[in-house]
């Protein structure tokens, strides 16, 4: 089993799920984007890792126009070099378009994580030696008015079974890509695999989301999340050129 194996199985046992108020949209990129995810994992997802970052689920201006964890489109096209074309949920919010790699807004968080990874790594091959990055959840929820909800926010009974499919799923990509540690991007995702990964010989921490969201983050989120690796013993390499290749 490989990771669009996973990610195709995730989709469908996600599919029957019913999501009640205040749930009046839900967008599933690994559907309409595809073309976009296996890309980035037939390129980038391949082997064993050291560390796997995982974040929540996507936000409407990054893995819900790309398909790729916090894939905020510049990051996306220009850095890990991926391009294809993207189609449209079922049922689409007019306050929240899909428009693929055509989308001209950058998911704040999006661009910090990607930028940071570009920043210190110079390449993405550099980067994925060590690290993969990849969501807990590939649901991106909203309500009526087109506001975010995050999975810790859904109907119980629907959560309980979100929960039970995307536990299953990391299970799954920790036995294929077996890192040593996983890094949450958020409490939330850290407290996640704790739950899934319970029991197994695996080093789970946390590090400061980048949302601007968060007060906190606004002020250097790199720096401070730079500071948290070296209190976990994650070794960062110095400011390199960034390029592609």
């Amino acid at each position: 089993m490989d990771l669009l194996d996973i990610a195709d199985s995730l989709t469908e046992a996600l599919r029957p799920i019913q999501f009640g108020p205040p749930v009046a949209y839900v967008y599933n990129p690994l559907v309409y984007a595809r073309e976009c995810h296996a890309q980035y994992v037939k390129r980038y997802g391949t082997g064993t890792r050291e560390i796997l970052l995982l974040g929540m689920n996507p936000g409407p201006w990054g893995m819900a126009q790309t398909g790729i964890p916090f894939g905020e489109v510049g990051a996306v096209r220009d850095w890990l070099g991926i391009d294809a074309k993207v189609g449209k949920p079922s049922r689409e919010h007019p306050k929240r378009p899909i428009l693929g790699l055509a989308c001209k807004r950058s998911e704040v968080s999006g661009a910090r994580l990607w930028g940071w990874a570009r920043q210190r790594f110079g390449t993405p091959d550099r980067f994925f030696k060590r690290f993969f990055i990849a969501n807990y959840c590939p649901l991106c929820f909203m309500e009526i008015s087109g506001k975010n909800l995050t999975p810790d926010k859904l109907p119980i009974a629907a959560r309980k079974r979100v929960i039970e499919a995307c536990d299953a799923a990391l299970v799954q990509l920790v036995n294929v890509m077996k890192p040593s540690m996983i890094i949450g991007v958020g409490k939330f995702a850290a407290d996640r695999a704790g739950e899934a990964l319970n029991g197994r010989d695996i080093r789970i921490e946390s590090i400061l989301h980048p949302s601007p969201a968060s007060p906190k983050a606004n002020r250097d989120w790199a720096g401070q999340v730079e500071k948290q690796l070296s209190e976990m013993g994650v070794r960062i390499p110095s400011v390199v050129t960034a390029s592609r290749h």
